[in-house]
């Protein structure tokens, strides 16, 4: 096997691409859009660079995620700065509890929540939870073959180190098989709020429904450390594909994937919408399981990808992107916020910003900041009203903006009089490319959990 075709210039294509270039394949990306990333790409607009999707960074701490990605595809560095305060969440009572990655996070936490708290928080950071949930594989289990992966990499750890710096083994078997909320008995409603919060953003789900081993992860992302990348997290995607080229690969914007030719039940080729037709060994399709079978030849090899149903409960995000004065920003104010509104999370109710950094001067015109506010909205209502109620969704867009404009002004007073461009953002049917909001009036994405397909 020589040829790879990636389909899907995103994070999870490009690091592929990436450390088999490295590995001395023949690697071609083909991606549809004009820059890379996906989801975590940065597009610009009006003399602004804006986060489109995803915009907090972190992992890059050393043996961290990003880490690893580097050392695998031959990267040297990262255009990172590390920041001492993750962010800052703003509680409806008032209360501003900023997520530190240093010791002065225990004080907060006691300030904020008690000293009732405390057990929880000591239980969140236990390090051999953290260390046996970056050795797990998919959990819970999807299949036999995933099973047989779970005991493969847990049973060592238990052995080996688990008993050492994790005494209560038996509480630790019951994490893997029950969710955060079992830690959270008794506990305050306002900790409640602030832990759903912060599990919709790292985990995609709330106290309710996440996993505890992976909850306890999710949530002790702050403390790895966050950082803000020069030119927007796009650049981790800019990265990738240095790498990739620097290895002999090739990465093609503007070359949409229309088509995968198969012969005897095997992929040949890859052909794109300016004519063009890339003969292969193996395909990796970078896409949602729909996107991906919609592009083969042979309606067989499919077939199971064609019966996923679509999920209900998935999430996607509405996106307002604002060019700021930076006139109106005090010099103190941190970076990264999230607002929570009120219950029920989502829908305007919780709002993620980013503000991008005064010394990164490439990400607005002079005097000017680059901000991205985001929600989580469920997906299926804002399509429905695409696909049969234009003017009913113009309206839910207007109304969706307006809210989470009032709810950042919360962390930002005066945004709205500072604004000099006011874009919104919604997410698209089964689109995990990352569109313009400007270029189809409905820009943005769908959730981007879902697996990468190989053939």
């Amino acid at each position: 096997m020589k040829r790879v075709v990636i389909v899907g210039a995103g994070i999870g294509g490009l690091t592929t691409a990436a450390v088999l270039a490295r590995a001395g394949l023949d690697v071609t990306v083909l991606e549809a859009e004009v820059y890379p990333g996906g989801c975590a790409s940065t597009y610009f607009h009006q003399g602004y660079h804006f986060d489109a999707g995803a915009t907090l960074s972190t992992g890059f701490y050393p043996g961290g995620p990003m880490d690893l990605v580097a050392q695998s595809a031959g990267i040297t560095s990262w255009p990172a700065h590390p920041s001492d305060i993750a962010m800052v969440v703003h509680l409806p009572d008032g209360s501003k509890i900023p997520r530190w990655s240093s010791e002065s996070r225990w004080e907060e936490y006691r300030t904020a929540f008690g000293n009732q708290s405390m057990d929880f928080f000591r239980w969140q950071e236990q390090t051999a939870l953290w260390a046996l949930a970056l050795r797990q594989p998919n959990w819970p289990p999807q299949s036999l073959k995933d099973s047989l992966a779970t005991l493969e990499a847990g049973l060592p750890w238990l052995l080996d180190q688990g008993h050492r710096s994790f005494p209560n083994i038996p509480g630790l078997i019951q994490d893997a098989l029950r969710l955060v909320a079992a830690h959270l008995h008794g506990a305050s409603e306002k900790l409640k709020l602030f832990l759903d919060a912060q599990l919709l953003i790292s985990a995609q789900a709330t106290s309710e429904r996440a996993n505890a081993l992976n909850g306890a992860a999710a949530l002790d992302l702050p403390r790895r450390g966050v950082v803000h990348l020069a030119g927007g997290i796009g650049v981790i995607a800019e990265t990738l594909v240095e790498a990739v080229r620097r290895h002999s690969g090739r990465v093609l914007y503007r070359h949409a994937v229309t088509r995968i030719r198969t012969e005897h039940g095997l992929p040949v080729s890859v052909e794109t919408k300016p004519g063009d037709s890339f003969p292969t060994d193996l395909i990796i399709a970078n896409l949602t399981p729909w996107n991906t079978a919609e592009l083969f030849d042979d309606d067989s090899q499919t077939a199971s990808l064609r019966s996923l149903p679509d999920d209900p409960d998935g999430w996607g995000a509405f996106m307002v992107y604002v060019g700021l004065d930076d006139a109106i920003v005090p010099s103190s104010l941190s970076l990264h916020h999230q607002i929570v509104v009120r219950r029920p999370l989502g829908e305007g109710n919780t709002i993620f910003a980013l503000l991008s950094p005064a010394w990164d001067t490439v990400r607005a015109p002079c005097g000017q900041r680059a901000l991205t506010l985001s929600t989580h909205t469920s997906l299926q209502p804002g399509w429905q009203l695409y696909d049969h109620n234009r003017i009913g969704y113009s309206a839910r867009r207007a109304e969706y903006t307006e809210r989470i404009l009032a709810g950042a002004e919360l962390a930002l007073p005066g945004l709205r009089d500072g604004a000099r461009l006011i874009l919104p953002g919604t997410p698209h049917p089964r689109n995990v490319s990352t569109l313009h909001p400007a270029q189809a009036g409905l820009g943005g994405w769908i959730s981007t959990d879902q697996p990468c397909a190989i053939f």
